[in-house]
């Protein structure tokens, strides 16, 4: 069978000169891999994390891996594509989702808010300086966790007033909540210990060394 699907990546790994597995999330299957065949000189831009794609989907009744054919970019992301933070954000987030979310996963709603993510990073045009850190609170809520004041305490370590701020501001304010470089690197290590904990996972996240240098101190 063929199925129409959105998916948005995750990774890739490449298999042949030709040929890659994509790691998506998808709102059908959760997150699946699927074998794709790519031109020699087409390059793997449309692969890059977080891109959301549309394809077809065709079913391998003998394998697990089924296989895409006639991708598309869904979306340009022209907003997040021109801009080194973003993209690094985009990595960090990305290798988060993979190493979090297990093949067939299909937590509800988890797909939607992704997506929903992803287009508001696009987005932003100023002061996104915290958005991976709002990213992991939401990401928290999403799997089912309470990323409350008093849920969040135990991980906060010296930076429990700022993840405190952080945890109990909106959208709007947590965006403009002043932090430095090096207490934004600290906080994502402490958030990154909370979903360790609640998911049994050990997430050693190596875009976030990224972020902390683009950030500086």
């Amino acid at each position: 069978m063929v199925f129409h699907a959105e998916l948005i990546v995750l990774s890739f790994t490449k298999i042949k000169e030709n040929a890659l597995v994509l790691h998506c999330l998808s709102r059908e299957w959760g997150r699946r891999g699927f074998i794709t065949s790519v031109p020699r000189n087409a390059g793997t831009a449309l692969f890059q994390p977080l891109s959301i794609l549309d394809a077809e989907v065709v079913e391998n009744p003998r394998s697990d891996l089924w296989r895409l054919r006639g991708i598309s970019a869904k979306y340009g992301l022209n907003g997040i594509r021109a801009s080194m933070v973003k993209n690094s954000m985009t990595m960090f987030m990305s290798e988060v989702l993979y190493r979090t979310i297990h093949d067939g996963d299909t937590e509800d709603g988890l797909y939607d808010w992704c997506r929903r993510s992803i287009l508001t990073l696009d987005a932003l045009e100023g002061d996104y300086a915290n958005y991976h850190l709002r990213f992991l609170l939401e990401f928290a809520a999403a799997l089912g966790f309470s990323p409350s004041t008093e849920d969040l305490a135990p991980f906060s370590g010296s930076r429990s007033r700022e993840i405190a701020a952080l945890a109990g501001a909106d959208f709007s304010s947590c965006m403009l909540l002043p932090l430095s470089g090096q207490a934004r690197g600290e906080i994502a290590g402490q958030l990154l210990k909370y979903l360790e904990f609640h998911t049994g996972e050990q997430l050693n996240i190596r875009s976030l060394a990224v972020l902390r240098e683009l950030y500086g101190k």
